[in-house]
C-alpha cells in the first residue's frame, strides 16, 4: 500500500462516525478508529497491539464479528456486549486479494443510547397508562378527535398522547398492531401534528411493489436509464417525500436486497437515481408499520438486524378493536356518515344491531367493521340497517362450501347485480384467504394468478394479510 493510500485510509478511519476495525486474515488488529476506545475500554494503541482472539477471550468483544468472518469467509453481523457495559451492533466484511482472504473490515455502532431512549419511552408509556387507569384527567380534551373520529377508550387516548409528544421530533416511528387497526390513519395524523405538515405525506405499501421495480420506483431514474424508461426521467418516491413524511407500510414484506438499499439511504441521507452519477440529498421523516414480528424475522434471517434497530426507535402499538370497544360507536357513526354521503341516502342502524356490534370480536379490526358497514348498507333495501334479522348478520358475507342452487340465489341481495354479487364473493374469498395465508405471494399461488394482481385486488377491497408467518 502506497503512502498516499495509507494516508487516505487513516483519514477515513479517523473521521468515521462508526467504530472501524481493520484486521488481517489472522485476526491481528491493524487500525481502529479513535471513538472505539470509549466503547471498548482500551486505547487505540492497546487495541492495535491485540488480536481479535485475545479481545474476545478478555470479554472486550463478545463475540467478535471479525472471527466470524474469518471462520466463514462471508460477511457477518452480531450483537456485542463490551467490557464497558455497552451494547453494540457490529458488521464484518471480508476483503479478498487474488482469491485469498487478506483483510477483515468491521464497523460497529453503539446502541446503548438508543436503548436508553426506548426504555425511557416505555416508562413514559407505562406512566400514562397507570395515570389513566387511576382515573386521571388526560392532557387533552375529554372527547379527543383523530381524523374526524371521536376517541373515547383509554388505550387509544394513551397512544394519541404519546404520538403528540413525539410528533414534533424527527424520530423514526414504528407502528405495530394487527392488520386493520388503523396504522395508516395514525401515521397520517402524526404527519399532521408534525412541523412537516405542509410538505407531502407519501404512503407506500412495500408488499405492493414488485422487487424488479422497487429500485426504479423508490429511487427514480434518469432518461434512458433502461429500456422503457420515460423520456424525461422520473423522480422516485424518496424524492417525492422531500421535506415531509415517508410512510412505509408492510415493512416486513421488504426483500433483503431492498432492505440494504433502504438502510443506506437512512444512513447517508442521500439517493442516486438509476442511470445517474450524482447523489441527491433527501430529507424526510420516516414512519413504518407492520403486523409482523420483526424481531422473529431478524432471528430467521429475513430481516436485517441493523435496519431493525434503525426503524425501531419509537415503537407505537395500536390496540385491536376488541380491546377498545368504547370506540366502536364513533367508528360506526363515522362510516355510516361517509356511506350516506357517498351513496346519497340517509340510512340508520336499527337499535337491535348495536349489542351485536359491541360484542363482536372484530378479528379484522377497523377494516372489517368498515367492510361490514358497507356490505350491510348496500344489501339493505330500506332505511334501517338490521331491521330484519335475515337482512344483516355479522358473520354473513364469508364464503361457505356446499351451497345449493337455491341458497346461492338467495345470496343475491334485492336489487344487486350479478357483477356486484361476483365482486362481493371475490372480496369474501380474499378476506378468508388473508386470514389463512402469510403473504401476497402465497395468495397468488393459491389463486393461480400473479402477485401484482393479488395486490391490486386487495387494494380494491381495502384488504391486507392478517395472518402472521409464525401463526
Amino acid at each position: 500500500m502506497s503512502d498516499i493510500d495509507t494516508k487516505v485510509l487513516d483519514t477515513i478511519i479517523d473521521i468515521a462516525y462508526d467504530h472501524l476495525f481493520l484486521t488481517d486474515a489472522a485476526g491481528r488488529v491493524l487500525k481502529v478508529s479513535p471513538g472505539s476506545a470509549a466503547v471498548y475500554g482500551m486505547s487505540q494503541d492497546e487495541l492495535c497491539a491485540s488480536t481479535a482472539q485475545e479481545l474476545e477471550q478478555r470479554g472486550v468483544l463478545s463475540p467478535s464479528v471479525t472471527l466470524e468472518v474469518i471462520r466463514t469467509g462471508q460477511p457477518a453481523q452480531v450483537m456485542q456486549n463490551t467490557s464497558t457495559g455497552r451494547r453494540v451492533i457490529a458488521e464484518g466484511y471480508p476483503v479478498y486479494w487474488n482469491g485469498k482472504l487478506t483483510y477483515v473490515v468491521s464497523r460497529s455502532r453503539d446502541l446503548t443510547d438508543l436503548q436508553l431512549l426506548q426504555d425511557e419511552y416505555a416508562l413514559l408509556q407505562q406512566r400514562f397508562s397507570e395515570h389513566l387507569k387511576r382515573g386521571g384527567t388526560p392532557l387533552l380534551d375529554d372527547v379527543l378527535e383523530l381524523d374526524n373520529l371521536e376517541v373515547r377508550s383509554s388505550l387509544l387516548r394513551e397512544v394519541v398522547m404519546l404520538l403528540k409528544r413525539v410528533a414534533s421530533t424527527d424520530a423514526t416511528v414504528m407502528m405495530l398492531g394487527e392488520s386493520g387497526v388503523g396504522k395508516t390513519a395514525f401515521a397520517h395524523q402524526l404527519h399532521r401534528w408534525s412541523q412537516r405538515n405542509q410538505a407531502p405525506f407519501i404512503d407506500v405499501n412495500c408488499g405492493a411493489i414488485p422487487e424488479t421495480l422497487f429500485e426504479s420506483e423508490m429511487f427514480g431514474y434518469q432518461p434512458g436509464a433502461f429500456s422503457g424508461a420515460a423520456r424525461q426521467g422520473k423522480a422516485g418516491i424518496l424524492e417525492q417525500a422531500q421535506g415531509g413524511t415517508l410512510f412505509l407500510d408492510e415493512i416486513g414484506e421488504l426483500p433483503l436486497a431492498m432492505q440494504t438499499k433502504l438502510l443506506k439511504v437512512i444512513q447517508d441521507g442521500s439517493i442516486t437515481r438509476l442511470g445517474d452519477t450524482r447523489s441527491r440529498r433527501v430529507d424526510f421523516r420516516l414512519v413504518v408499520a407492520t403486523n409482523r414480528d420483526l424481531a422473529q424475522q431478524v432471528e430467521e434471517g429475513s430481516f436485517r438486524l441493523d435496519l431493525y434497530y434503525r426503524l425501531n426507535v419509537i415503537p407505537v402499538t395500536i390496540p385491536p378493536l376488541r380491546e377498545r370497544r368504547e370506540d366502536i360507536p364513533s367508528l360506526v357513526e363515522l362510516q355510516l356518515t361517509r356511506l350516506n354521503q357517498r351513496y346519497g341516502s340517509q340510512k340508520i342502524l336499527h337499535p337491535s344491531v348495536w349489542p351485536e356490534l359491541m360484542n363482536h370480536d372484530w378479528p379484522g379490526n377497523v377494516r372489517e367493521l368498515e367492510n361490514w358497514m358497507e356490505r350491510s348498507w348496500l344489501s339493505t333495501p330500506g332505511d334501517q340497517i338490521g331491521a330484519s334479522d335475515a337482512e344483516v348478520q355479522l358473520t354473513a358475507g364469508y364464503p361457505s362450501a356446499g351451497l345449493t342452487d337455491d341458497e346461492c340465489a338467495r345470496r343475491l341481495a334485492p336489487g344487486q347485480s350479478l357483477k356486484a354479487a361476483l365482486e362481493s364473493y371475490e372480496r369474501d374469498i380474499l378476506t378468508a384467504l388473508c386470514q389463512q395465508l402469510p403473504s401476497t405471494y402465497a395468495l397468488a399461488e393459491r389463486l393461480s394468478i400473479s402477485q401484482p394482481s393479488v395486490v391490486r385486488k386487495l387494494q380494491k377491497y381495502g384488504l391486507c394479510i392478517t395472518r402472521r408467518v409464525s401463526d
